[in-house]
């Protein structure tokens, strides 16, 4: 790296379904040593903290109303014309969605307490911000303010949902990092600053590699690892399972995962006549998670295109099912045909069509024999390019060009 401290900016932390963002941070701090920061805006909406997180929570920092308020006043006497000129950028980047003008508003108050922070160390410390919504926002802000250079990871949301100021977050940026050949696509169309694509990646010694094939009678469980968000698929999946058939008429599925469907699923699977095959098990510990995977027969994620324009970027949860050796489905949306590649690491299905999805499962059950090709291919994929050590070594190379 270069001699630069790094800090990393999130929006919120700890968050369970953003732990990659850990292991990220974990496997830099290895490398070599270097010290690297965390700084985050808003409070955490988890309740738990997970092991994994906790050794972070102690170099967190997080502005509270009275730095926000020191922060905002220190900007506007110290930087006036400045602060003034971030304003007015704010207020039309993000005129067109007043709820997203709000939430921005927030943050630069929150962002000027990190610029007075960073200001006395400008020429040695560099953010790194996860998402190109209101962490890349702060970051801007705070290279504005404190003369901090900055780059950002583009995921998902942050591109498909929300390109409010995206230009400007993007253009002022040393440099962008995104998960995917798919999105590298798009965001050349916002930016000429450099964009490297480099996976969100996992420890693969960490997941047991078990090759499987499915069982060719008795139940099949399958196992779905995602929020319970309406861009995961979760209704396409238990429409699929209502439609029958010999093969699919043995799935069992288990759900791990929380979110704002969950009663509306639940409701859903009663009216199809599911309840009895579909398990709920809520937001599950790393552990528990990593025991399903080395548990169940299949793995499915039936992602689509949400009303609002979400959809996934490159799913963590395929890299940890290909790593452990399961037979995997999803869908030929985004960044996910780069993981998941039709007929030699998994199926893929029509997107938000549950027929498709229907007979993309009951082809993986009677794949036989190639299933032992898809399982092996697919976990020599993820060790090579998804890789926790490979990804931060792409990472740590962009830092020491800073």
């Amino acid at each position: 790296m270069s001699g630069k401290k790094i800090d990393y900016l999130v929006s919120r932390f700890p968050i369970t379904s953003e732990t990659f963002i850990v292991r990220e941070l974990d496997a830099l701090s290895a490398i070599d040593g270097r010290e690297i920061g965390l700084r985050s805006l808003f409070p955490s909406p988890d309740p738990q903290v997970h092991a994994i997180a906790r050794p972070w929570m102690e170099k967190l920092i997080r502005p509270g109303i009275g730095a926000s308020t020191a922060g905002l006043l220190w900007a506007s006497t110290r930087h006036p014309l400045i602060t003034l000129s971030i304003l007015a950028a704010v207020v039309r980047g993000y005129a067109a969605r007043p709820g997203l003008l709000i939430r921005a508003l927030a943050t630069v108050p929150i962002a000027t307490a990190h610029a007075r922070d960073l200001q006395s160390s400008a020429g040695t410390r560099h953010i790194h911000a996860h998402y190109a919504t209101y962490p890349a926002l702060a970051a801007w802000i705070c290279a504005r303010l404190a003369g901090v250079t900055y780059s950002v990871t583009v995921h998902a949301h942050d591109l498909y949902v929300d390109q409010s100021m995206l230009g400007a977050k993007l253009d002022g940026a040393d440099f962008i990092v995104t998960v995917s050949e798919y999105n590298r696509r798009l965001l050349e169309r916002y930016t000429s600053t450099p964009v490297h694509v480099i996976h969100c990646g996992i420890d693969t010694a960490t997941y047991s590699f078990r090759p499987r094939g499915i069982p060719d009678s008795g139940p099949i469980r399958a196992l779905c690892v995602a929020s319970l968000q309406e861009y995961k698929g979760h209704e396409v999946l238990l429409r699929s399972l209502a439609l029958g058939g010999p093969a699919v008429d043995r799935i069992e599925l288990d759900l791990i995962g929380d979110g704002p469907l969950k009663a509306e699923l639940q409701s859903l699977a009663t009216e199809l006549g599911l309840r009895s095959r579909v398990r709920f098990h809520g937001a599950q510990s790393e552990t528990v998670v990593k025991q399903a995977l080395g548990e169940a027969d299949l793995f499915v994620l039936p992602s689509i295109v949400a009303a609002d324009g979400q959809m996934e970027g490159l799913p963590v949860a395929l890299m940890e099912a290909l790593a452990s050796g399961m037979p995997t489905a999803s869908t030929s949306l985004s960044g996910i045909p780069e993981l998941v590649i039709p007929e030699k690491t998994g199926l893929l299905a029509t997107p938000a069509d549950a027929q498709s999805l229907h007979d993309t499962l009951d082809q993986l059950i009677s794949s036989g024999p190639a299933l032992d090709g898809y399982v092996r291919t697919g976990r020599d994929l993820v060790e090579r390019e998804f890789d926790i050590t490979a990804t931060t070594a792409g990472l740590r190379a962009l830092f020491a060009t800073i």
